[in-house]
């Protein structure tokens, strides 16, 4: 049995989407936002589009939430791309400064140019892009020093552009997630869930919490190099062996060994926990090459 679509496009990010393709015209910089847990699928497909030859600073955030081994493959990974990723733990002001040097770099290039062609200075305009809830706001909130963007664990917090200054050199857009109208990658799409950078209403806890399951059978036992997750990750949280039970089974087995048989009840704190790092730190997403 196929397990339904999940697809989530709220009204205020489809009208906050087309108010965003006119402010990058006006745009300097894009720093893109990613969850480090699930590099490639926290990549919108359209920013490559959106942004096409504009400096743009990739940031891999929620770096305390992955292994050391994790984020160092990652990196390789996408530095062979030409990608330079800067690592940043966001919620505790890690790795800002050097996001700061990035696009104050950026900046200075921008400016020189300027300057060649008899044109004064001025601030560079930079803007955040990135999913629902992978930490634009928090990291906003470390680039100003201040907390001045409503910033919190889940997807839809901020809802409108606005510009922001955050030195004379520099000033910020910042976004409400954006997602593509259609979400046609639907394995990218559970991951996403999974790390709560959608919606809730879009998908059903019980069929993420099995996928999440499903997907650390599936690394655990991988052939790639360990270091992605913990070794019996779940055995370890829950003291319930997963021996030969498919995912459902096995959720449903948790739900009686904790819950009294209430699978939506597990099935939520699951997802919580793996959320909160309580799984230990695990990364879904696995580079093509190791």
């Amino acid at each position: 049995m196929s397990t339904p679509p999940i697809q989530w496009y709220p009204g205020h990010i489809a009208k906050a989407e087309k108010a965003l393709v006119e402010q990058l015209k006006k745009v300097d910089l894009v720093l893109e936002v990613r969850d480090a847990r699930i590099p490639v699928s926290s990549h919108h497909p359209q920013i490559q589009a959106w942004i096409g030859e504009k400096p743009h600073i990739l940031v891999m955030n929620r770096v305390d939430l992955v292994t050391i081994a994790s984020n160092q493959a990652w990196l390789a990974c996408l530095k062979a791309q030409g990608q330079v990723p800067y690592c940043t733990d966001a919620q505790h002001g890690k790795g800002i400064k050097a996001v700061i040097t990035a696009a104050e770099k950026v900046g200075k290039k921008i400016n020189q140019r300027r300057c060649d062609r008899g044109m004064k200075p001025r601030p560079v305009r930079a803007v955040v892009l990135g999913f629902p809830n992978v930490g634009k706001s928090a990291l906003i909130n470390r680039l100003l020093k201040r907390r001045i963007v409503e910033s919190a664990r889940r997807p839809g917090v901020t809802r409108q552009l606005r510009w922001i200054r955050v030195s004379q050199g520099l000033d910020l857009l910042d976004t409400p997630g954006v997602l593509p109208a259609k979400l046609t990658d639907q394995d990218a799409a559970y991951k996403l869930a999974i790390c709560d950078d959608i919606g809730t209403a879009a998908y059903e806890s019980q069929l993420v919490a099995t996928t999440l399951i499903e997907l650390l059978q599936t690394i655990d036992t991988c052939e790639k190099p360990p270091g992605f997750l913990p070794a019996n990750s779940l055995q370890n949280r829950y003291t319930l062996e997963l021996q030969s039970m498919t995912a459902a089974e096995y959720l449903a087995a948790l739900a009686e060994h904790r819950h009294q048989g209430d699978v939506e009840r597990m099935a939520q704190q699951l997802l919580n926990d793996f959320r909160k790092g309580l799984l230990g730190k695990i990364t879904l997403d696995l580079p093509p090459v190791l």
